[in-house]
C-alpha cells in the first residue's frame, strides 16, 4: 500500500504518514528505497497528543 492509499483511507496528510513511518508508530512498516512499504492492514495510530477522556476526570 503506498502512502498516498493509507492517506486517502485514514485521511491524513502525506507528510504525517512519513513522519509516522520514520517513527516506527505504524507495525509492519519497511522502507524500500525512497519508499514506504505499509501492510493493508495497517491501522492509523493513536495520536499520543491527546489525553483519553478517562485521564481528564482523575
Amino acid at each position: 500500500m503506498k502512502k498516498q492509499d493509507l492517506k486517502q483511507l485514514r485521511s491524513i496528510s502525506e507528510r504525517r504518514v512519513q513522519k509516522l513511518c520514520e517513527e516506527n508508530r505504524i507495525p509492519g512498516v519497511a522502507k524500500f528505497s525512497r519508499m514506504w512499504l505499509i501492510p493493508k492492514d495497517a491501522e492509523k495510530p493513536v495520536d499520543g497528543r491527546r489525553k483519553s477522556l478517562v485521564d481528564k476526570e482523575e
